[in-house]
């Protein structure tokens, strides 16, 4: 290791909401933001990986941080950024991708949080970050097929230690949690007080999902997106066991760079560390390794998803919407995950 650098945001809101329907409603909002780097140089000084995005941030207060054991594991992390210095790069081509929950939450966000945004998708919301492929809603609403049956994806503003979690919404509607995907079909959107109505002739659901958020006093709410979680299997497979079911394939943990349409139809995802996986078992680290592919593809090829007990919270602290531009904080949980033939490029 040559060099590390580390830091931490948090926020504390207090929100005060008064209403001429008589609603007043007084919240007190907590996240937190750590974060941390380490980077390793080759001895010539020709090369250097890092590793980052080794933690997420979460909707809790320091007791969240005081609980991720940084010191112990900061040795680990390390050892990682050395050993990508020396890892081959990947073959292109298809392989079996088991995604680690510190990656997949990023795709979830991309490619499932944002087109399921009923603004985005009726086109009210298109020159900050696109539009969606998730359209017409009366094309798509209880037929569109986004996965295999075991495939679940709820809307969640209660869900514990997520960055959306609250109360209330900026409209005043309790949080609730419902249905996106449902059975591997797309069931229903994202939808603020105004919205619910568009579409309540197809979902049968005329109340909002409490999805209005202003980013301070002096923003317009609008809809943002509620903690997206996709949730974790009936069965209580384990990590290893996700892995014992790859015979040849490649495991990707932490969040990378990324590419992503107008639509969020198109996608590329990398990652931090890439472990080849042979005959069941991590074989080698790779490195330069992206996944590329199209949405409903995608989430068709998942075949094995874990249990409860590999279920995890990723987050993005600042994700950004809107014209002028607004900032909120949206927290995606889901398990490990296995995919069948993926298209895998080196991006060397």
């Amino acid at each position: 290791m040559r060099l590390s650098s580390s830091g931490i945001l948090s926020v504390k809101e207090e929100r005060l909401l008064a209403t001429t329907e008589g609603s007043v409603v007084r919240q007190t909002l907590m996240r937190i933001n750590p974060s941390i780097s380490i980077t390793a140089i080759s001895p010539d000084g020709s090369d250097f990986q890092s590793r980052s995005a080794v933690v997420e941030p979460a909707g809790r207060g320091y007791e969240y941080v005081m609980g991720l054991e940084l010191a112990a594991n900061a040795q680990g992390w390390a050892e990682e950024a050395a050993m990508k210095l020396d890892a081959p790069g990947v073959e292109p081509g298809k392989w079996d991708l088991v995604l680690h929950p510190s990656n997949l939450w990023l795709t979830i966000h991309e490619n499932i949080g944002h087109p399921t945004e009923l603004d985005r998708a009726l086109g009210f919301e298109a020159n900050y970050a696109g539009t969606s492929f998730i359209y017409p809603p009366e094309d798509v609403i209880g037929k569109l097929k986004m996965g295999p049956e075991f495939l679940q994806f709820e809307g969640n503003r209660t869900e514990f230690g997520g960055c959306a979690t609250t109360g209330w919404d900026d409209e005043g509607v309790p949080a609730e949690a419902w249905p996106i995907i449902k059975d591997g079909i797309f069931v229903d959107y994202q939808t603020t007080r105004e919205q619910a109505a568009w579409i309540s002739q197809h979902t049968g659901i005329d109340r909002s999902h409490g999805c209005s958020y202003g980013q301070n006093w002096e923003s317009m709410p609008f809809q943002r997106m509620p903690n997206v979680s996709m949730l974790p299997g009936e069965e209580s497979l384990s990590e290893d066991d996700v892995i014992a079911a790859t015979e040849r394939g490649i495991l990707v943990e932490g969040r990378g760079s990324y590419s992503i349409d107008q639509q969020r139809y198109n996608i590329q995802f990398g990652g931090q560390v890439f472990w080849e996986i042979r005959n069941g078992r991590k074989y080698q680290m790779l490195r330069d390794v992206a996944y590329v592919g199209r949405t409903p593809e995608f989430w068709n090829s998942l075949d094995v998803i874990g249990g409860a007990q590999t279920y995890f919270l990723g987050a993005s602290f600042g994700d950004a919407k809107g014209q002028p531009i607004q900032v909120n904080a949206v927290s995606h949980g889901c398990p490990i995950s296995l995919f069948r033939d993926i298209d895998i490029i080196n991006t060397a």
